[in-house]
């Protein structure tokens, strides 16, 4: 299999990127102990920090015993699950991103701060996404990033008898695929995210061993994807995770649902971090949040999508 050439598919902005992202969360940070992992990624996220748009303003809140922050909007709203290997991030990491969501759909956004991993087994992640969903009010969208999209497809997995979920949006998500094939083994090595990265979360929430077989862990091992939302996945293409987007589209399809899924070109993960700094991520970013609106009125404009 020959190796991707990360020099041609990475144009120099998106390498800009990686450099600063690394310059303060190195490549090898998944070895580090978890209170260095969690203190290095807050000052990086605290890097790139937007600060919020004009109007935008937003509060904490305990919705079903869960801390939330609550970005002021109309409804529905947008249920929005940070990324960070289950392990890292919180209302902090993704604030920014949450207030742009919130600015641009013109959706109330509410960011759930679930509890992490090692010190909180699962299903204590899922449990409070799960929990959030349910005591919300009227219709919403699920919407997350990398673990975070992963605890999305799972609640939407858990609660697809809910028609309140009106649908789901996954950027670069870790549903657990098989990690012998495909992109994992194609970009084992890429930039951001590397495949001993993946292997090092996917036991994380029970204690370094891995469970196979249950969907509320790792939503591609369902067995019946019937009844889910309307759902559109986003890969980043020189990612490990590439293809889960893809794989989980193609199941939800073959069980009679609607699913799209794009790569966004050139991207790695985490990218939603170079949104304003990065062309390919500002487009990418602007295809998602057309996804969540577009999805909050009860529209598929993505057709038939193969």
């Amino acid at each position: 299999m020959p190796e991707p050439d990360y020099q041609i598919l990475i144009d120099a902005a998106t390498w800009q990127f990686i450099q600063k992202t690394e310059a303060s969360y190195p490549a090898d940070t998944a070895s580090l102990t978890i209170a260095d992992q969690r203190r290095i990624y807050d000052t990086m996220c605290a890097q790139f920090h937007r600060g919020y748009p004009p109007g935008v303003t937003a509060q904490g809140r305990s919705i079903a015993g869960v801390a939330c922050r609550v970005y002021d909007g109309a409804g529905p709203s947008v249920v929005y699950v940070h990324g960070g290997g289950f392990v890292v991030g919180g209302l902090h990491s993704h604030d920014d991103v949450c207030a742009d969501l919130c600015a641009t759909t013109g959706l109330q956004v509410v960011a759930v701060d679930y509890r992490l991993s090692p010190e909180h087994q699962h299903p204590a992640a899922f449990a409070d996404v799960c929990a959030v969903v349910r005591a919300l009010p009227g219709p919403l969208v699920l919407a997350g990033d990398s673990a975070g999209g992963n605890l999305c497809a799972a609640a939407a997995h858990a609660l697809r008898s809910s028609a309140r979920i009106l649908g789901q949006v996954l950027i670069y998500p870790g549903l657990g695929g098989d990690r012998s094939k495909g992109s994992y083994l194609t970009h084992a090595f890429a930039p951001m995210l590397t495949l001993a990265d993946v292997e090092f979360y996917a036991g994380i929430r029970n204690g370094g061993a891995e469970v196979r077989g249950d969907p509320t862990l790792a939503p591609l091992q369902a067995i019946d994807f019937s009844g889910l939302p309307p759902t559109v996945a986003i890969a980043a293409e020189c990612d490990p995770l590439a293809d889960d987007a893809h794989a989980y589209a193609t199941a939800i399809r073959a069980a009679g649902g609607k699913a799209a899924a794009f790569t966004a070109p050139g991207m790695v993960h985490g990218y939603l971090r170079a949104r304003g700094s990065v062309p390919r991520a500002a487009t990418s970013f602007t295809e998602i949040c057309n996804a969540i609106s577009a999805l909050s009125k009860g529209d598929w404009p993505y057709g038939d999508f193969t």
